[in-house]
């Protein structure tokens, strides 16, 4: 809403103008969910969007570019693209919107989002959302905000888990894995509200649990970063829609997914640090509802079990005897 009264008090477009906000995020999936908001809020105040991200056909997206779009959010891979193929520019871009900016760097954009914000001029307002706080990003912070940014946090700068969210963490083998997420899954297959989010951490393994389920009866889908863009909203749709009750999925490809009613999270592969643990649960237990995560914790991922157990104490949660003594 800011941006859109920031629109409505500059001169209108022309042909060929470059948009006047623009939002970065990190995944397509995540750059859609915006657009269906802007174009929700646009629709009455006659503010134009549009949708820029790889894997679909540049021809569309130039072509809006070309027209001209009040908002463009964008992947940064993508935008760089067109920039660098002057299909758009950025000498109108007063508005500047960082979406998930601790994920983009995770996912290595620093130096495209560097480039981009480069051709933005001076006198720009920014924006910048952030799951975490950490070192990383409050560079980014003090290198493209004004000096005396204003921070606004919500909720605590420790890492914290939604107290929402029973978490259960199962200390096994890499071998046991398998045979205790098909005992999980019919599990909550027999509850009445059974949609689930499964992470693994390779495109790989995605594909191999996703047949697995599949073979065993189970209505499933599967997404990461190979699938093309007709697969991925494909899976998507089918997921919200509730044709299928289980998404396995990669990191990457989940992340930004705004499904309300997501009521177990399985990590079949631990992540690689207690902040993207936090981020994969947090995909339940969302609008004040309340949510079950369940955890596979191996040997070797003995180095994240101090911080792992800090975040079941902060939250309440009952921390498994052998996860605290591969803490100690």
């Amino acid at each position: 809403l800011p941006a859109i009264v920031h629109i409505n008090n500059q001169p209108r477009l022309q042909r060929g103008d470059g948009p006047i906000v623009l939002v970065l995020a990190p995944t397509r999936e995540l750059a859609q969910q915006i657009k269906i908001v802007a174009s929700q809020y646009g629709t009455s105040t006659h503010v134009r969007s549009t949708c820029i991200f790889g894997g679909a056909a540049k021809g569309p997206q130039a072509r809006d570019l070309m027209v001209g779009k009040e908002i463009v959010i964008a992947t940064p891979g993508r935008l760089l693209d067109f920039l660098q193929t002057n299909a758009t520019n950025l000498r109108r871009t007063t508005y500047l919107v960082l979406d998930e900016a601790d994920r983009m760097l995770d996912m290595g954009f620093e130096p495209q989002i560097r480039k981009i914000i480069e051709q933005i001029r001076p006198d720009r307002q920014v924006l910048m959302w952030s799951a975490t706080w950490p070192k990383e990003v409050r560079t980014l912070a003090e290198d493209f905000l004004h000096k005396k940014y204003i921070q606004l946090n919500v909720g605590s700068l420790t890492l914290s888990a939604n107290h929402n969210i029973r978490q259960h963490i199962d200390v096994c083998t890499e071998d046991e894995k398998e045979n205790k997420l098909m005992g999980l899954l019919e599990e909550i297959g027999n509850q009445e509200e059974n949609k689930t989010i499964v992470f693994a951490e390779t495109k790989k393994k995605v594909d191999a649990l996703t047949r697995k389920i599949r073979n065993a009866g189970v209505p499933v889908v599967g997404i990461h970063g190979d699938k093309s863009q007709t697969d991925r909203d494909y899976s998507l749709n089918a997921f919200r829609s509730g044709r299928a009750a289980v998404l396995v999925a990669t990191d990457v490809a989940a992340r930004g997914l705004d499904v309300d009613d997501v009521k177990y999270v399985i990590n079949y592969d631990f992540p690689n640090s207690s902040e993207d643990y936090i981020h994969r649960i947090g995909r339940t237990g969302r609008s004040s509802q309340t949510g079950t995560s369940y955890a596979f914790f191996t040997k070797n991922n003995s180095r994240l079990a101090k911080d792992l157990v800090n975040v079941l104490k902060e939250a309440n949660q009952q921390v498994n005897p052998q996860l605290a003594e591969m803490a100690s």
